[in-house]
């Protein structure tokens, strides 16, 4: 039993994602584009794009083709950093907003619709669970690439 956590863990995220792509596709947003929007809007503007790569989980160069296209469409706005003109802060347009509203949706009725059937205090049991699980698994991550 406890051999399929590992396995079970790792189907989540990708059974979450397709769920909340498939919702956001008729709005012609793919998932790297969607997901950099509603990080950006969560983590608020004026991001570094280093920052909001790491937030992402994605190497910063990866980062910049979708943030090229997200200025294309009008969506983001790059700005260099007063203090280190090489860094470039990332700002949402008010061409964004309305769109975000509609991803919050889907992804807020997504995350009912994943968690249901299960009470407050089931998913906030959850929640510190996984927090536990991550915290171990950042802990060995240090821990080896020190070793």
């Amino acid at each position: 039993m406890h051999q399929n956590i590992g396995f079970r863990l790792s189907r989540l995220p990708r059974l979450w994602r397709a769920i909340i792509d498939r919702r956001l596709a008729p709005l012609g947003l793919t998932q790297t584009r969607w997901i950099t929007l509603y990080h950006l809007w969560r983590l608020g503007d004026g991001q570094p794009q280093c920052d909001l790569a790491r937030a992402i989980g994605v190497e910063a160069p990866s980062l910049v083709r979708t943030l090229d296209q997200l200025s294309e469409q009008g969506l983001i706005e790059r700005c260099p950093c007063d203090q280190d003109r090489r860094t470039k802060r990332v700002f949402l347009t008010q061409a964004a907003t309305p769109l975000l509203e509609q991803i919050d949706e889907v992804v807020t009725q997504a995350r009912r619709e994943m968690l249901g059937g299960l009470s407050e205090a089931e998913i906030q049991q959850l929640d510190a669970l996984l927090e536990h699980i991550e915290n171990n698994g950042l802990a060995i991550q240090t821990k080896e690439s020190d070793g």
